[in-house]
């Protein structure tokens, strides 16, 4: 069983940055895709940003490219999602996820485990 600690969420105002890591207990970490997603309140969860297990590729959905990125470092077992120029809407509980195998990054159910996930709140 993989366990996933997201950490680094909290409030900003409008502009402001983040970075969130999430940190794994498996020592298989450098075979896992990572992705990140966010739920806010009385939406769905959403895809955010994918990246492959090699840290070669990255994925991103669109309202956050060019604001937004993933990164990881394998001898860590920690993704990071670096967020900048944060805005309002992007408020929401963000949850780190791994993906054994597979290449289906923007969609939840391909990813095999999930952190408890962690606030984050912007203010207007």
């Amino acid at each position: 069983q993989v366990q996933l600690v997201e950490s680094g969420g909290g409030l900003v105002q409008a502009g402001g940055s983040l970075r969130l890591s999430c940190t794994t207990s498996g020592r298989t970490f450098s075979s896992y895709a990572m992705g990140w997603f966010r739920q806010a309140p009385g939406k769905e969860r959403e895809f955010v940003a994918a990246i492959s297990y090699s840290g070669g590729k990255t994925y991103y959905e669109d309202s956050v490219k060019g604001r937004f990125a993933i990164s990881r470092e394998n001898a860590k077992y920690t993704a990071y999602l670096q967020m900048n120029s944060l805005k309002p809407e992007d408020t929401a509980v963000y949850f780190c996820a791994a993906m054994i195998g597979g290449s289906d990054y923007s969609h939840a159910k391909a990813y095999n485990y999930w952190g408890q996930g962690t606030q984050v709140t912007v203010s207007s």
